[in-house]
């Protein structure tokens, strides 16, 4: 990586690059929770509000993955089979044609699509180009190597990673703050001693996939390297980034990585009606800038920001992404800042039934708290306890020391 760290050598000012075509809304599954208004609305409301104009701001059309960078991740016959299921109406298997999962027109290049550009992302990082890069479309992180789930037909995160590790990468660490476990990138690298998955998420126990336990730690020569913190149903502001704050922050640290990967699904939320946890915007807010500060800290400010999960398609979403996008372009937005009139007026067209919000903020001041073993024992605490538990050790770090 000293390639990398001396083409980032004497830069003050950080540079983004933001990729962008209406051509990823062609991920489009019907009439679906996974609907690409959220996505055309956060690009809508990010131009409005000037994000995307920010100086250090470069805008980049990507191209679809090729058959070489997809197979890296998902097997050649799972391809064949993603082109073949839209023209056949009794196509079965894969996990394709479900409910979750429904086949459409274009299905294979639509994926590839959002897959290019996530590794546009991740190569124009790399490369010194930029220092950060959001593709708001990806984030698609349960599929598997031959196997669509949970929305995602394609994994496009472990899809960029594994270019990075062709490029050379040895340390790549990925962050996933949607509500649902990171199976898919997870297991993708599970028994690769360079990718380092971290995943905060609502426990499987209430939620679909049914994975992310604590002790599910990596595999045999890559032990502690999944780092899993499953969190109670109605996990709130303050004890969601008291968990944040308890182990991403040791584990990174410790891990020291070349570059910083983030799924940022906003269907933690509390309007989103498909889970359990009761963020706030504000909240989201403040994890995108505390990774955002892991990355400066830690590998000069190499970051790459995806978008994931996220049904609450008006209410929350685009507002959560376009602070993303403020964060990962310079300056946080102001949580007061309203909503521009034109982007209201066009998020009531798209979406007659929805409550369009009028400012960036839910009016919540997200707390500050402090993880201490043993003062606050209730089940967020627990959680947290029973992550740095078994993954800490494996870091040589101390589970119980809250310095660590």
């Amino acid at each position: 990586m000293s390639g990398v760290r001396g083409s980032m050598t004497g830069m003050v000012d950080r540079t983004t690059a933001v990729v962008w075509d209406r051509a990823l809304l062609d991920y489009d599954m019907g009439d679906h929770p996974l609907n690409p208004v959220r996505v055309e609305l956060t690009m809508a409301l990010a131009r409005e509000l000037g994000v995307l104009d920010r100086p250090g701001v470069r805008m980049i059309t990507p191209v679809p993955a090729t058959e070489a960078e997809l197979t890296r991740v998902h097997r050649a016959d799972y391809l064949d089979a993603v082109r073949a299921a839209p023209i056949d109406p009794f196509f079965s298997g894969w996990g394709l044609n479900t409910p979750d999962n429904p086949v459409f027109d274009g299905m294979h290049e639509a994926s590839a699509r959002i897959c290019g550009a996530s590794i546009a992302a991740a190569e124009a990082v790399w490369h010194g180009e930029t220092t950060r890069a959001v593709n708001i479309s990806g984030g698609l992180h349960h599929a598997l190597a031959a196997r669509a789930s949970g929305f995602c037909v394609y994994n496009d995160p472990a899809v960029a990673i594994a270019k990075l590790l062709d490029l050379g990468a040895q340390r790549v660490a990925y962050v996933d703050v949607d509500v649902h476990h990171g199976d898919g990138v997870q297991a993708a690298f599970y028994n690769d001693p360079r990718v380092l998955t971290i995943s905060l998420h609502e426990t499987p126990l209430t939620l679909f996939p049914g994975t992310g336990f604590a002790d599910e730690t990596g595999g045999p020569g890559a032990e502690g390297t999944a780092v899993n913190v499953p969190l109670p149903p109605g996990t709130g502001d303050g004890g969601w980034l008291r968990a944040f704050h308890a182990i991403v922050p040791s584990i990174l640290r410790a891990w020291s990585p070349e570059i910083i990967f983030s799924q940022c699904g906003a269907d933690a939320h509390r309007l989103d009606p498909l889970a359990d946890l009761r963020l706030s915007v504000d909240g989201q807010r403040a994890a995108y800038v505390a990774m955002r500060e892991l990355a400066d800290e830690l590998c000069d400010g190499r970051w790459v920001a995806m978008g994931g999960g996220g049904y609450a398609l008006v209410e929350v979403v685009p507002r959560a992404w376009a602070h993303l996008l403020a964060v990962a372009t310079g300056e946080p937005l102001d949580p007061y800042t309203r909503t521009p009139a034109p982007w209201r007026k066009l998020a009531a067209e798209r979406c007659p039934r929805s409550e369009v919000p009028e400012s960036m903020t839910d009016g919540t001041e997200p707390p500050v708290e402090r993880w201490q073993p043993g003062t606050t024992p209730d089940a967020v605490d627990r959680a947290i306890l029973a992550s740095r538990t078994e993954v800490f050790p494996l870091h040589g770090l101390d589970p119980h020391d809250p310095r660590d």
